[in-house]
């Protein structure tokens, strides 16, 4: 069973800037879900795996073999969808499809087919031989995916791969995820919790650069099992209480408001502990700064 392993991965840009910190992992098959806040060195780390940048230190290895000094032997099972992805708007779908497998060394009747397969898993089929040039944004981040695919690879890399999708098109993304069983390993980086909430076996916390949690959704939910507190307000005291504590829910009925706040302790005298979603257990654990005391966050 090949594998993924990143030793001690540090990237230095200019001006001293610190993106990555000493990022140690091991990831075989199945969806590992990279979240954290905005800076927190997602997008660097994915540009690493996906050979598109060297770390300034560390080593990533694919199979045993060292990526940065052989990245054919990773190139070869990878697909990867960056955050910002570009097309050619004088090509239709198919056109580009077709130029993308023809670089990726596909030919002839198994690129036709592969090509078939990944638009219809998009639901991009009977728009195949429309100009890009005339797609919605939602529809050039489907080509994305489809492009992504196309090898089928052993590695595929999703930098933000559910941004600008409607409701129907972030599903059917799900599903097409979670068809990629066996030997897969789909590394995903999102801001949309509940991206990662359906489809991840494994979640990577990423915060200042650093590996600040790692582990299952249950493990992640069960850290956070404390530390969500729900109850009624008058808006006087929400106001008091928000400056104090984070806010995951605020709904306001008449003169009263029904909120959800997390704290390591009760927050009011009238807070009952419930239980926390998921996006609930990430703001708490990238709310508690490395010394173990929780941090006084606005709402």
């Amino acid at each position: 069973m090949k594998t993924l392993v990143l030793d001690q991965v540090s990237k230095r840009y200019e001006q001293n800037r610190l993106a990555l910190q000493q990022v140690s992992l091991r990831m075989g098959p199945g969806v590992w879900g990279f979240v954290g806040p905005n800076g927190a060195g997602k997008t660097t780390l994915l540009r690493i795996l996906a050979t598109l940048l060297v770390p300034t230190r560390g080593s990533v290895s694919w199979d045993g073999q060292d990526m940065v000094r052989h990245p054919q032997a990773l190139r070869r099972d990878l697909g990867f969808l960056p955050q910002d992805f570009g097309t050619y708007p004088q090509l239709s779908a198919f056109e580009f499809l077709r130029y993308i497998g023809e670089l990726k060394g596909l030919s002839g009747s198994v690129l036709r087919q592969r090509i078939e397969y990944v638009l219809n898993l998009v639901n991009l089929s009977h728009d195949a031989e429309r100009r890009l040039s005339s797609y919605s944004g939602g529809m050039i981040r489907r080509v994305g995916i489809a492009q992504a695919l196309l090898n089928d690879p052993k590695i595929l890399i999703l930098d933000e791969p559910t941004v600008g999708l409607d409701p129907a098109e972030r599903v059917r993304f799900r599903e097409a995820i979670a068809s990629l069983q066996g030997e897969h390993l789909v590394i995903l980086s999102t801001h949309i919790i509940t991206d990662v909430e359906v489809m991840a076996t494994d979640l990577v916390l990423l915060n200042q650069g650093q590996i600040l949690w790692n582990g299952t959704p249950t493990a992640l939910l069960r850290d956070a099992a404390s530390a969500v507190w729900e109850v009624t307000l008058d808006p006087t005291t929400f106001e008091q209480l928000r400056t104090t504590f984070q806010v995951s829910q605020a709904i306001r009925r008449g003169n009263h408001v029904e909120t959800r706040l997390i704290a390591s302790h009760q927050p009011h005298v009238a807070a009952v502990q419930v239980e926390p979603s998921l996006e609930e257990a990430y703001l708490y654990l990238v709310g508690i700064p490395q010394t173990g005391q929780e941090l006084v966050a606005p709402g």
